[in-house]
C-alpha cells in the first residue's frame, strides 16, 4: 500500500501519523526493515530531513528500531502512545520513584547475570559519559541501558526502553527553569563497580543513590512552591 502525500503544514506530524497508521495496519510486521529514507521521502514528497525527524519520533516511541548499518525495523505494531501520554500526566516524583525501582532491580540483575560482553559495554558507557561531561542526559540514559542489557532478561529491556525516554522530559517540566542536578559520574562508577564484583546489594544501592539528589532536589521545589502558595 502507497503512503499518502503529505501535506504542507505539520509534515512531521503527518509522516508520523501515516507511518503509524502503516504499522497497525500490518504493512509491516514485527522484524521487517521498513523502506530507507530515500524511498519513503519519494512515496510521500517530502525532504529526507522530514523523514529522518518522523522516524526519530518512532524510534523513542518504541515503534521502531534504529540499526547501524542496516537500517530501520520495526519493534512492535502496537502503538504505546496512549501509555507514554499517561507518563507524561504523572507528577516528576511518581516518575522518579518508577525509576528508581527499575533502575535498582537492573543493577542486582546485572551484578548476577553480566558477562564479559555487558562489562566491556558498562566501561564504554561511562566513559562516554566522563567525556560528554555531566549533563548529557543522552549520554547517562545510555549507560543505564547498558545496566539494563546485562540483565539480560528481554522483558525488562523492553519496558526499560519504552519507559526511559519520557523521564528526562517530565523532569524538565517540573523543574521549569531551574538547572537539572548534574549526573554524578562517580556514582555511576561505583554502580560500574559493584556489577563488576558480582555484588548485587551494593549494585543495587548504588543505582538508588544516583537518583537521590533528583528526588531531594524535586522535594525541595514542591515545598518552595508550598511556601509560595501560602
Amino acid at each position: 500500500m502507497a503512503l499518502k502525500t503529505a501535506g504542507r503544514t505539520s509534515l512531521v506530524d503527518s509522516v508520523v501519523e501515516q507511518l503509524r497508521s502503516q504499522l497497525a495496519d500490518g504493512e509491516w510486521a514485527v522484524g521487517d526493515r521498513i523502506p530507507t529514507e530515500h524511498e519513503l521521502a519519494q512515496q510521500l514528497g517530502v525532504g529526507r530531513n522530514t523523514v529522518r525527524e518522523a522516524v526519530r519520533v518512532l524510534v523513542h516511541s518504541g515503534l521502531l528500531e534504529s540499526r547501524q548499518g542496516n537500517g530501520t525495523f520495526v519493534r512492535s505494531t502496537a502503538d504505546p502512545a496512549a501509555v507514554l501520554q499517561g507518563v507524561r500526566h504523572a507528577g516528576a516524583r511518581d516518575v522518579l520513584e518508577l525509576r528508581a525501582a527499575l533502575e535498582a532491580e537492573a543493577a542486582r540483575l546485572a551484578a548476577v547475570r553480566r558477562d564479559t560482553h555487558d562489562l566491556l559495554r558498562l566501561r564504554a558507557a561511562l566513559a562516554t559519559l566522563r567525556e560528554e561531561g555531566d549533563r548529557d542526559a543522552d549520554a547517562d540514559l545510555a549507560f543505564h541501558l547498558a545496566v539494563v542489557e546485562a540483565t539480560h532478561n528481554a522483558a525488562f529491556r523492553e519496558v526499560y526502553r519504552f519507559f526511559s525516554t519520557q523521564v528526562h522530559e517530565v523532569l524538565v517540566d517540573a523543574l521549569g527553569d531551574r538547572e537539572m542536578p548534574p549526573v554524578d559520574i562517580d556514582l555511576h562508577e561505583a554502580v560500574v563497580v559493584a556489577v563488576e564484583q558480582g555484588d548485587a546489594e551494593a549494585a543495587e544501592a548504588g543505582a538508588r543513590e544516583l537518583l537521590r539528589v533528583p528526588m531531594e532536589t524535586l522535594a525541595a521545589l514542591a515545598e518552595e512552591r508550598k511556601g509560595e502558595a501560602r
